[in-house]
């Protein structure tokens, strides 16, 4: 009967604890994706070299491949969110606003179109349209084979949003 008990209570706090995860995570609004495409890869290794640059993709495990675009209304908003591997990020049009989860100071980041940024993976952050125009993004991500692409995370607190 004890062992009863504590097995239920066990369960209810597992349960309870899941609901306030998903309660506290935040969620995309005013967003909109096209998933283009989904390649699926064996280990990559990879390697470019030529006299003034360089570049290297190594994995361990196989790999998927997503790219997409991403159509931000005025005031849009990724929610606060990770990714299991690294993602390119170019802004076609209008600009994004980057917050990232680990900066005790919220300072903003604006990526103006035709520029584009790193997300390297594991890192909680924000992505905002704070501009008056629809914001264009074409984002290309590599996870882990089978893993999901994006999380959905509690907000931080450095921001106040």
């Amino acid at each position: 009967m004890h062992t009863r008990l504590i097995v239920a209570l066990a369960s209810a706090i597992l349960a309870v604890s899941a609901i306030a995860g998903i309660a506290l995570a935040t969620t995309p609004t005013g967003v909109t994706s096209t998933t283009f495409a989904v390649g699926h890869f064996d280990e990559i290794d990879a390697k470019t070299v030529s006299s003034s640059w360089q570049a290297r993709i190594d994995t361990k495990g196989a790999s998927d491949l997503y790219v997409l675009e991403n159509r931000i209304a005025p005031g849009g908003s990724f929610g606060w969110h990770s990714h299991p591997g690294p993602s390119l990020v170019v802004v076609k049009s209008g600009a994004l606003t980057l917050y990232r989860g680990d900066d005790p100071t919220c300072t903003p980041e604006v990526v103006p179109a035709g520029s584009g940024f790193v997300d390297d993976g594991g890192d909680i952050h924000l992505v905002r349209n704070e501009g008056s125009v629809e914001t264009v993004v074409y984002v290309t991500s590599l996870v882990p084979r089978g893993a999901t692409r994006r999380i959905d995370e509690p907000a931080p607190g450095n921001c106040g949003f």
